[in-house]
């Protein structure tokens, strides 16, 4: 039978069931007891035994087994399965006035539909804990069908476009969004706990910042202007510590029109961190608390598997400079270069390669990390210390010329969080946003313009301060085991099917 005749069978359905005066759309149920709550109440009812406490449950009809007089179907809610035991004659007895009550079931009914019912805990001679059902109700009737019950719903591209599906079939990924939603709570009572304060930024913005990427635009049709959807919350959570927060973080929404991949997205959520009075060292050690603390509490663990690679995340994390990770992957001090033309001719020779456009040292170093060392850093790695020229908005390094204070935290080969001591100097400040109005202007789609406003609030005067930012996307993918991260987003963006 085609999709669209099973579609017509149940449309039929749901009007025989109105013809019999029920409404096959119910308004509510009360609800006394998830699934799980009883499995593991019950966990030890010996086969055969009933219980008579009366509970009432829930949720959708995964499969239906109908012998005659007996039928068993199997009820999901939020929290797992159990067995409904409908019996004709209890059923009968406890809906009197309803003398079709059973032959509805057995024949109105479909996996798919959304189903009350009330009863007493049995455990089947089989030993199947069940409800022994004495009355039910049809509380949403399920117009299409769901995937074969031995297969499930195995095309990525149709889990990604009907999450809904893909959630109601797939355990594991309703345990991924439960997990996520428990990380991000762990990760927020962290900081509300440590006195920060979460405020929320403008997602409209007219000079985006805080990040090298590109926007995406958009029209204010009331004012007449063009505005961005934000890259990042970094400018305007500075401003609040110019305002005297000392410690201020949002996690929300970023956008950025780039590229997809299995670790990018062009929407995904961040959090941004900003702590005054305290520098990038403080700063990796909130981010080693902030990421184990939500990771022991949800996982149970530290000791955690990556797509098959173990990966220890009990604190200390390793830390390195930049300079001392290339050197040990190539062999390359890029510290002893003067000149860019010796630094890329021993990079060639080193296997350093697409380096033609690099314009300085710094850039050629940061080339030959993301080349040889990054997807090296499987253990959770803070590799510090980064050239100025990629750091437009970090405090210059307080020993080291040419460097900023700046780590970035490396798990499986992804970069998972970047902070820095945030430069405060507002004349600093200026000549790097020129710089990369200066690129911006040169056809660079990454580069912004110069934020006078945000330049106005540091002459007003930034406290010392350090800065974080976090993929929460790619935190779930790395604790929750996700391939891609569109399995840590519940509803990933897709191109319209049909269109290639």
């Amino acid at each position: 039978m085609s999709s669209d005749d099973l579609r017509s069978t149940r449309i039929e359905k749901a009007d025989q069931l109105k013809q019999q005066g029920l409404n096959p759309y119910a308004y509510r149920w009360e609800v006394t007891h998830h699934t799980a709550d009883l499995q593991t109440k019950y966990a030890d009812l010996a086969a055969g035994e009933m219980v008579e406490v009366e509970v009432s449950v829930a949720g959708r009809i995964m499969a239906r087994r109908v012998f005659g007089k007996l039928a068993f179907f199997t009820l999901q809610d939020e929290t797992g399965q159990i067995q409904l035991y409908l019996d004709k004659k209890a059923i009968e007895v406890s809906m009197a006035e309803d003398a079709a009550a059973f032959d509805r079931l057995k024949q109105l009914t479909d996996v798919g539909d959304i189903f009350g019912a009330r009863g007493v805990i049995k455990r089947t001679e089989k030993g199947e804990l069940s409800v022994y059902v004495r009355d039910y109700e049809i509380l949403t009737k399920s117009l299409l069908p769901l995937p074969d019950k031995w297969h499930g719903l195995t095309d990525v591209e149709k889990r990604y476009r009907q999450r809904y599906v893909d959630l109601i079939v797939n355990p594991d990924v309703r345990d991924t969004f439960r997990k996520r939603a428990l990380i991000t709570a762990g990760i927020r009572r962290y900081l509300n706990d440590r006195g920060f304060v979460e405020i929320e930024t403008p997602v409209l913005q007219s000079e985006a910042g805080g990040a090298d990427a590109r926007p995406f635009i958009t029209h204010h049709n009331a004012l007449e202007m063009d505005l961005y959807l934000r890259i990042a919350t970094e400018l305007h959570l500075k401003r609040l510590v110019v305002g005297g927060f000392e410690r201020v973080y949002e996690m929300g929404r970023i956008f950025r029109n780039e590229g997809i991949s299995t670790r990018h997205n062009p929407e995904f959520t961040s959090i941004e961190i900003y702590q005054a009075y305290g520098d990038y060292l403080d700063m990796m050690t909130l981010v080693e608390e902030l990421i184990t603390l939500p990771a022991q509490e949800v996982l149970g663990t530290l000791q955690i598997s990556y797509q098959g690679q173990p990966v220890d995340l009990t604190p200390p994390w390793r830390r390195v400079t930049m300079h001392d990770a290339v050197q040990e992957q190539t062999g390359l001090d890029f510290s002893q270069f003067t000149e860019l033309d010796e630094a890329k001719t021993a990079a060639k020779a080193a296997g350093i390669t697409n380096i033609d456009d690099c314009g300085s040292i710094g850039r050629l170093l940061n080339e030959a990390f993301e080349q040889t060392v990054e997807a090296t850093l499987i253990q959770p790695t803070f590799v510090t210390d980064y050239p100025i020229e990629i750091s437009p908005l970090a405090k210059p390094h307080r020993s080291k010329p040419g460097l900023v204070e700046r780590f970035e935290l490396f798990i499986v080969g992804r970069e998972t969080a970047n902070g820095f001591s945030e430069l405060t100097d507002p004349l600093d400040q200026r000549q790097r946003f020129e710089a990369q109005a200066a690129r911006k202007a040169a056809g660079d789609l990454e580069a912004h313009g110069v934020d006078e406003d945000f330049l106005t609030a540091l002459e007003y005067g930034l406290p010392p301060t350090v800065g974080m930012g976090m993929g929460i996307d790619r935190l779930v993918m790395l604790l929750c085991d996700c391939a891609s991260i569109r399995d840590a987003i519940a509803f990933p963006l897709l191109k319209p099917e049909g269109t290639g």
